[in-house]
């Protein structure tokens, strides 16, 4: 097995140099004999297991992005307009105003904060450099070069249940101009848990909504919090389920683990320490990095969070999937995975689902224009 020392001096060239020095090095094929993946995690995922938490098992899995099962073909198909306006939670469907992502890493796992010459987040304890990663990447929405932003703007709130287009009229999803990151947060006042239920995930994003002030349904309307866990943890027992991670709200009553969470409704993301799962998880998939994955993964879940905000009162299919997952894991084809290229970075993406697509028939989509 490689040692994570050795994982972590190699896995910069991804990052194009955007990131900073803590992730630099030399670039390298990734297979699951490199990484070491263990039995647990690099197993491949039945198809029937690959669709939305209720398939699971878990209905507050929303969102959820399976381990790698069949490369080289989207985990579901549609033909036609798939995604329907799902009558939205409290008054929310959608993110309507400037997104803002605000990243939790949970547990004094994490070691010692410190910054790197980009001014980002660095942590002692993080091999794969997914802290400064994922700010880059947050930081970078809404550049000029961000088309991939422009395909979950299509999508609205305000109209009849059912609806599969918006008029100009309805209230969109925001274009992230200027950058959705809004806040980091290392919460080092305990030790995460080794394996964290639904419920605690939730308790631990109204924790951050707290220690931000965001402390009132306005001050979380456009907000998502999303809780990074430590490597060695297994949040949700990721690993053994089979899943990267999933987002939902706190007010769900069916989170494992005690229900729903107390406070403000909030967005949040569980997020697990995803190259830990290694190609499971998009290792190597794109760029032949390690840390392919955590964009791929992390994006996936902030195009759901902003196009359903609190699951499932925005944007599903009739089975429960939503943008991304509809277009997971694709390596060919329109919408298939591939790097963007912000002013914070280049990084591996998916494409999520367009019901403009291909005249107004749907499908997966990399780039649109933006829509008002």
């Amino acid at each position: 097995m490689v040692a994570r020392e050795s994982v972590s001096s190699r896995v910069g060239r991804w990052v194009r140099g955007a990131v900073g020095g803590e992730v630099r090095g030399h670039g390298w094929a990734v297979t699951g004999a490199v990484l070491g993946v263990s039995a647990a995690v690099a197993f491949a995922v039945p198809a029937q297991a690959a669709g939305g938490g209720a398939a699971a098992g878990h209905p507050y899995r929303h969102g959820l992005v399976p381990m790698r099962g069949r490369a080289g073909a989207p985990l579901v198909t549609c033909s036609s307009k798939c995604l329907r306006f799902g009558g939205g939670i409290s008054g929310v469907g959608v993110t309507t105003g400037k997104e803002k992502v605000y990243l939790v890493f949970w547990g004094s796992q994490w070691g010692t904060q410190g910054k790197n010459s980009q001014g980002y987040a660095t942590f002692s304890r993080d091999p794969a450099g997914m802290a400064p990663i994922m700010q880059a990447f947050f930081k970078g929405l809404g550049s000029s070069t961000d088309r991939w932003s422009g395909v979950m703007t299509q999508y609205c709130e305000g109209v009849s249940t059912g609806t599969t287009r918006c008029p100009s009229t309805a209230p969109h999803v925001a274009y992230p101009l200027g950058g959705a990151l809004a806040g980091v947060w290392e919460d080092n006042s305990a030790t995460s848990p080794a394996q964290s239920s639904g419920h605690q995930l939730a308790v631990e994003a109204e924790k951050a909504a707290a220690h931000f002030g965001n402390t009132t349904a306005a001050a979380n309307r456009d907000a998502q919090y999303v809780v990074v866990s430590p490597t060695g943890t297994n949040p949700d027992n990721y690993q053994g389920a089979g899943f990267c991670a999933w987002h939902d709200y706190s007010g769900d009553s069916t989170l494992d683990g005690g229900g729903a969470a107390t406070g403000p409704l909030i967005a949040f993301t569980n997020m697990p320490y995803v190259t830990d799962a290694g190609a499971s998880c998009g290792a190597g998939i794109v760029d032949g990095q390690l840390t392919d994955g955590i964009t791929i993964v992390g994006g996936h879940e902030y195009a759901e969070t902003i196009t359903d905000q609190f699951p499932a009162g925005g944007w599903v299919a009739k089975n429960g999937e939503e943008n991304g997952d509809l277009c997971a894991w694709k390596t060919l084809g329109a919408g298939h995975m591939q790097d963007i290229t912000f002013s914070t970075g280049t990084f591996a993406v998916q494409g999520t689902w367009s019901n403009l697509a291909n005249s107004g028939v749907g499908g997966c989509a990399i780039s649109h224009a933006t829509v008002t």
